[in-house]
């Protein structure tokens, strides 16, 4: 459950990157909480971000997902986004997270695919749709994230 996958990305920004001695991918994992929980990013960029996570060991007491488990799947792709909006020069850390919960999941893998609300040069907002795997909506969700310089690498 706590493997991650390579995460996709336009092949001139992984270059840009590396050519910073970043390994984009690696840094974009949905970290150690996300790989707790099983969530896999798919696909990535600033324009839309997807991922999955399984309901399984996901739960609240009564064998549903958890609501905060959906936030951390909504929080981990809008966070993608933000940062890839931001680019190399920029951190985004997140000021905001709304989430609607419309349907319980019992089992299976729920997808979340995040998209640009709006993307400035201090803040990005995104909204982030959780289907469970017949397509229906679980959960719906904004993360707006501050854009903050980036320190410089000590060296």
């Amino acid at each position: 459950m706590g493997e991650q996958s390579k995460v996709k990305f336009p092949q001139e920004v992984i270059d840009e990157y590396a050519a910073l001695g970043i390994d984009l991918p690696a840094l974009f994992s949905a970290g150690h909480l996300g790989t707790r929980m099983g969530v896999q990013i798919l696909e990535a960029s600033a324009e839309r971000v997807v991922g999955t996570m399984p309901v399984e060991g996901n739960t609240q007491p009564y064998g549903l997902l958890h609501g905060g488990a959906s936030a951390v799947l909504a929080e981990t792709l809008g966070s993608v986004g933000s940062m890839l909006h931001g680019g190399i020069s920029k951190i985004a850390v997140g000021v905001d997270l709304n989430c609607t919960h419309h349907r319980g999941v019992r089992s299976g893998l729920v997808t979340g695919v995040a998209t640009p609300v709006h993307r400035g040069r201090s803040t990005a907002t995104y909204e982030i749709v959780i289907t469970d795997e017949e397509g229906k909506r679980v959960c719906t969700a904004r993360l707006t994230c501050l854009l903050r310089e980036a320190e410089a690498p000590k060296g």
